[in-house]
């Protein structure tokens, strides 16, 4: 089969610049909104099942395995824990355990500026099991001084501006106020969006004497998670449960699987809805050259060969506007904090993404350009040069 020269398919494309402009802008549109979708997508899923590390245990109140803000344990539990149960991880004698408060409160800022914001009341254990957290600047609050230390995407989740973050800041939290003495970043996962404060200083504002769970960390080869597990069946008096702290967040990001299916299912109806409208473009594009594709046919070339040259130039303007779609969530959507109930995530604008947006920039060229090519086809060749 003769095919056309790919040049006059280019060349084809600069004979109407309006439609050329319209025909990337609106596919770079779609294509953007996949991407958006995408990187939601990933970003979520991401930031859940990144959280967590890999030899930790999380101990928690029976029948709260599904959110740590509802446990409550007995304040003594960590010194059982550590008595109890053996291989525990441990530096200059130090266990690995960091008991912990969660709380969602209600938070001013200086401005006056207000949200809620995830609390964690934690003791200088949790840099030991937390070691994928990282002092950016300042330093670890101290206990019985009304101090906070707050993640980088913190703002974020409360809906608050970065200068009402800055260090030295204050912020109402309870009853009084709160200055904050240090940053710290946890890419990738959601603790990056909480605000640590001293384990007592949080008690002691929540008015609570029981903590809401426990995070301890063993020494691969000694200990194993049965080992705490077992400690958790044998002490019915404490109403324990014990589970892997990656599980607990991989069941938090199935919990989240159908805003995630959602996600998806909106990209693919802005998709179908650029589709149909690209249908109608090349309707109109198409049936303006049918004396043209008439006279291709009189010259010898098979209609076989006049589609795969109108897909060529309909393929090419939808695939420049997807990778200029690439390009724009690259530069501004990879990164973007969004806020949801359990924190707040970055956008993940990766490889695959960007190779769901450029397919879809390239299956609109492909898929909008059929249907208007074959039904332009259809006429007689007489009928087709006598067209005006």
């Amino acid at each position: 089969m003769r095919l056309l020269p790919f040049d006059y398919a280019v060349r084809n494309l600069g004979r109407s610049r309006v439609r050329l402009a319209l025909s990337v802008f609106g596919s770079a549109l779609v294509v953007l909104l996949v991407i958006a979708a995408g990187g939601f997508v990933r970003g979520m899923d991401r930031a859940l099942r990144a959280t967590g590390g890999e030899s930790n245990v999380l101990v928690l109140g029976i029948g709260s395995e599904e959110s740590v803000e509802r446990s409550e344990i007995p304040g003594a539990t960590p010194s059982l824990l550590e008595a109890s149960v053996p291989g525990i991880r441990t530096r200059a004698s130090v266990a690995y355990i960091s008991p912990e408060v969660h709380v969602m409160l209600p938070v001013r800022a200086a401005s006056g500026s207000a949200g809620h914001a995830l609390l964690r009341g934690i003791t200088p254990a949790a840099s030991l099991v937390h070691d994928n957290v990282l002092l950016l600047e300042g330093r670890l609050p101290s206990a019985g001084a009304d101090e906070i230390m707050v993640g980088q995407m913190a703002a974020t989740t409360i809906g608050l501006r970065e200068p009402d973050l800055a260090l030295d800041a204050s912020m109402h939290i309870g009853d009084r106020d709160w200055k904050i003495v240090g940053h710290f970043g946890a890419p990738g996962t959601v603790m990056d969006s909480e605000v640590w404060v001293p384990l007592t200083d949080l008690m002691a504002a929540t008015k609570r004497d029981t903590i809401s769970c426990i995070v301890l960390t063993l020494t691969p080869g000694e200990a194993e998670f049965a080992d705490v597990a077992s400690f958790a069946l044998m002490r019915p008096d404490l109403e324990l449960a014990a589970m892997p702290e990656r599980e607990y967040y991989a069941n938090l990001a199935a919990f989240f699987g159908p805003i995630r299916a959602v996600a998806w299912i909106t990209a693919a109806l802005i998709g179908l809805g650029g589709l149909f409208g690209g249908l109608n473009t090349m309707y109109a594009a198409f049936a303006s050259r049918v004396r043209e594709i008439g006279t291709l046919q009189s010259l010898g070339y098979r209609r076989s060969a006049i589609i795969v040259s109108l897909v060529q130039e309909s393929s090419l303007a939808t695939a420049a506007g997807g990778l200029l779609a690439c390009i724009t969530g690259v530069l501004f959507l990879d990164g973007l904090g969004v806020r949801f109930s359990a924190g707040a995530f970055a956008l993940a604008v990766d490889a695959p993404v960007v190779g769901i947006g450029l397919s879809a920039g390239v299956a609109l060229g492909l898929v909008g350009a059929l249907p208007p090519a074959w039904r332009c086809l259809r006429l007689p060749i007489p009928t087709a040069l006598k067209a005006v």
